[in-house]
């Protein structure tokens, strides 16, 4: 059965009213979506600068400790540092993130990388104490690193190429660009969870 032509006139009027109401509000909402995409693009482009930026200097702040005294468990260049220690004072000092206080627990964070894709600010595992990852230092590009080697010495320059290093060679790790903590144009400040007990000294 068909509707009289007026309450057809009536049901298209009607339509035609809420389409007037819905489609500016479906057009702002697309409209922020579209917005919303802009600045996270946006933003991931700054953070993936930022990663950069800080990779880099990293390699350039463990420079600047060279000299500072080996202190099995130390965490300030003022009271000395271990391998770890250096490593997370670096961190903390370049990019605002705490990383976990042994080398072990670094070792599970960030991306595993190739000895022929290291970069500066990459970080350099070895076992020096009978156990993997319980030695770690911070790569500054031409197969040399940057560590806290043990009881007695200083922060010092050390190479891939020497035997030592070579046969103790646990692997790398990329923590910039890959942890969520080091984006802080989308993330913002973030802590992880540190170990209360060091245990990373290169003994030799």
């Amino acid at each position: 059965m068909r509707a009289p032509p007026n309450r057809r006139r009536y049901i298209i009027a009607l339509l035609a009213s809420c389409l007037v109401v819905v489609t500016p509000a479906v057009a702002a909402q697309e409209t922020a979506v579209r917005s919303f995409t802009d600045t996270a693009a946006t933003s991931v482009k700054d953070a993936a600068a930022t990663a950069l930026h800080s990779a880099q200097d990293l390699a350039s702040a463990a420079l600047d400790l060279i000299g500072i005294r080996y202190k099995w468990g130390g965490n300030t260049p003022e009271t000395g540092l271990d391998c770890s220690g250096l490593v997370r004072y670096v961190f903390q000092q370049v990019t605002g993130v705490t990383l976990p206080r042994t080398a072990k627990d670094m070792s599970r964070l960030g991306a595993q990388v190739a000895v022929s894709d290291l970069q500066p600010g990459d970080l350099v595992f070895f076992n020096t104490r009978r156990f993997a990852f319980s030695h770690v230092g911070i790569y500054l590009g031409d197969n040399q690193f940057v560590h806290a080697p043990r009881r007695g010495r200083e922060v010092e320059i050390a190479t891939l190429d020497s035997n030592f290093w070579q046969r103790r060679f646990d692997g790398a790790r990329r923590m910039a660009g890959i942890l969520p903590s080091l984006i802080p144009a989308i993330v913002g400040e973030a802590v992880a969870a540190p170990l209360s007990v060091p245990e990373t000294d290169a003994e030799r």
